[in-house]
């Protein structure tokens, strides 16, 4: 049975058999196919005048004209890419780990005039009770040196929290699994006619 004109098929040899082409987007002259012309004209390209273009569908896949869900596609529509870049508006809410350092400077006032004497009661780093009375003891038990007798503690602080920076920015591959076989067009045959 002939084929129609312009009619689409798969064909797994590596070549174009007589009366077909490749749909790899070759521009064919007008002249010399008038009939496969009228019916694609220059939907996939050429200029009209001398010549016209077929399908490509090299590395496309075909979908069927019209409105789908979500999405138009007009007949020789080249939509969609094999690669994209995912910003990060894109991506799922997400957390990334961060590593803190801090660093904290302890100054101690001490006093060295007065043996045994802190600030207000209770006002000492650490202390223990008074097994007489219960007053409170200054952690330490030796006379006041410089380094010994205290009054009281400010510590300061300063942090820096570094996040580490995530993707190496890379185009991501979404080409479903693909078996590659040669798309032929009908040059010769049956010219369709409409209903």
């Amino acid at each position: 049975m002939d084929p129609l004109i312009g009619e689409i098929k798969m064909f797994a040899g590596n070549f174009a058999p007589k009366g077909w082409a490749l749909c790899n987007g070759s521009l064919m002259s007008i002249s010399q196919n008038s009939a496969l012309f009228s019916i694609l004209g220059t939907t996939y390209g050429g200029d009209g005048s001398s010549s016209f273009a077929l399908p490509n569908l090299q590395g496309r896949t075909p979908v069927h004209v019209g409105q789908g869900p979500g999405s138009y596609y007009p007949l020789g529509a080249a939509v969609g890419t094999e690669n994209v870049t995912i910003l990060s508006q894109q991506m799922p809410s997400h957390i990334h780990a961060a590593t803190a350092t801090v660093a904290v400077n302890v100054s101690i006032d001490v006093n060295t005039t007065t043996p045994n004497q802190g600030l207000a009661a209770g006002n000492y780093i650490g202390y223990n009770a008074n097994p007489e009375d219960g007053t409170p003891l200054p952690f330490y038990s030796d006379a006041p040196t410089a380094n010994s007798q205290l009054k009281g503690v400010t510590a300061t602080g300063t942090s820096a929290v570094t996040v580490a920076a995530a993707g190496g920015n890379s185009p991501l591959n979404i080409v479903q699994p693909v078996l590659a076989v040669n798309f032929i067009i009908a040059t010769e045959g049956i010219y369709p006619s409409r209903p």
